[in-house]
């Protein structure tokens, strides 16, 4: 049985340890990447933890024994006609229940509607695949990221088509 909360600073720990579990499981090379590049792609520097401690969006997934199974983060934002909540994204530990993605987006889900906001936003991953199905999500397209520079050459993801334009790498790996 998962409990679904809010997390709080005594959580922080467990939750950058979750983190690089996860980036881990999806990239077994992420340990020998650079470290600026390893940087980047955890979610849980101590500044991004205390932000989204205070969103009101994200939670964690605690088991019976009290481990930390996964962590959705999320925020408000403007879109200058209406709020949504936006998903950064949800870390799931290696041995987590399949439940555990689509509990987190649930609580998410709960949380928007409790502060009236009415659209969540979120990357549509094999994750939270499921979960989208079971919150009857609406799917309009597939949520891409840009990187700039050098971090476009080893990002994760699919990569769509040749760089142009700001931010291109130049031949040779230079920016």
């Amino acid at each position: 049985m998962l409990r679904y909360r809010t997390f709080t600073e005594t959580d922080y720990p467990a939750l950058a340890a979750l983190d690089l579990a996860a980036q881990r499981a999806a990239d077994p090379e992420f340990s020998a990447r650079p470290e600026r590049e390893r940087e980047g792609r955890l979610s849980t520097s101590l500044p991004a933890l205390k932000f989204y401690e205070r969103s009101e969006h994200s939670f964690v997934a605690q088991d019976s024994a009290g481990a930390l199974l996964g962590v959705i983060l999320a925020q408000h934002v403007w879109q200058g006609d209406r709020p949504i909540v936006l998903v950064r994204t949800v870390l799931l530990a290696p041995a987590a229940p399949a439940e555990a993605a689509a509990g987190l987006l649930h609580a998410t889900v709960k949380s928007a509607y409790d502060s009236a906001v009415y659209e969540v936003h979120f990357p549509l991953t094999p994750a939270l695949a499921a979960a989208a199905a079971e919150e009857a999500a609406h799917v309009t397209g597939r949520y891409a990221v840009r990187h700039l520079g050098t971090r476009a050459d080893t990002a994760p993801g699919e990569r769509l088509g040749e760089p142009s334009g700001p931010g291109a790498t130049a031949p040779g790996g230079g920016a």
